[in-house]
């Protein structure tokens, strides 16, 4: 059985979070520079099993797509694309970046660290990936 990997696709930078191999643990894997996501993936797949990647949906509180949407949904087909063999799972994202900031604070992590904006975006795509795996 291989691994869950949860993307939080952001314009600037993106977040990774993985499962281990037997789905159980949901851990921060890594951010890395949009431009070089789709790299990233592949290396990564060439080493570890992956069979399902888990993308959040960009919404409104009113269900509508968000400004953001617009960019997912492209890097989305494209993921489809470039690895036919793996499902493509979809996850609202509402709200994780505001709960991956309060775990931060919630943790006692200091205030200069909680400014890197790529930990949040790690422990956002963490909280995508936990929600996933409790509903399968």
């Amino acid at each position: 059985m291989g691994r869950i990997m949860a993307i939080d696709y952001g314009r600037v930078r993106t977040g990774l979070a993985v499962s281990d191999p037997q789905r159980i643990i949901a851990t921060a894997l890594a951010t890395v520079d949009t431009p070089s996501i789709e790299q990233y993936l592949k290396d990564y797949c060439g080493r570890e099993a992956v069979d399902v990647f888990v993308v959040g949906e960009a919404k409104h509180l009113d269900g509508t797509p968000a400004e953001s949407a617009a960019l997912i949904e492209p890097f989305v087909a494209r993921l489809r694309q470039l690895f036919p063999d793996k499902e493509v799972a979809r996850v609202d994202e509402r709200f994780t970046s505001k709960i991956a900031f309060r775990t931060m604070i919630d943790s006692g992590m200091k205030k200069k660290d909680r400014r890197d904006k790529g930990t949040i975006d790690r422990i956002a795509a963490t909280i995508m990936l936990q929600d996933y795996m409790r509903s399968v």
